[in-house]
């Protein structure tokens, strides 16, 4: 494989160890939390799985899209793109373990001042999709 051809590594490690947590997050949900939780408590659990599972899945393409980029032996000119892209999956990363992760606390007894880490981390996912799509649109 050529050099380039880890550039969707991370990327693609990280999004199959997020994607078996999510797993494990909802199994635990489903079988080992009080079954004694508020309405609301059970759904911020359910919108952190279902978010973990999403994104967690757009960063499998994110390395996917990163590795066929640099097994093609892109000239010179893309690797612009090609290091944008990696940035993206590196934010869309630490978006997905503080928008999930301060949702999992906060439904797990944490502190209220957790929950600033949920936009924050809402905000890193939305900035690392648009700022990926740039990265492909100028390529």
């Amino acid at each position: 494989m050529a050099a380039g051809g880890s550039l969707g590594r991370g990327p693609l490690a990280l999004g199959a160890v997020l994607l078996a947590l999510a797993t494990i997050a909802g199994a635990v949900g489903a079988h080992a939390l009080p079954h004694d939780w508020p309405a609301l408590r059970v759904h911020v659990y359910d919108v952190a799985v279902r978010y973990q599972f999403y994104q967690s899945l757009g960063l499998l393409g994110m390395g996917l899209w990163l590795n066929s980029r640099a097994l093609a032996g892109l000239p010179a000119p893309m690797m612009p793109a090609m290091q944008q892209g990696r940035t993206s999956a590196r934010v869309l990363f630490v978006g997905i373990v503080l928008f999930c992760g301060s949702l999992y606390a906060l439904c797990l007894g944490a502190p209220r001042w957790v929950g600033v880490l949920t936009p924050l981390g809402g905000s890193l996912m939305i900035a690392a999709w648009v700022w990926f799509a740039l990265g492909i649109w100028r390529s």
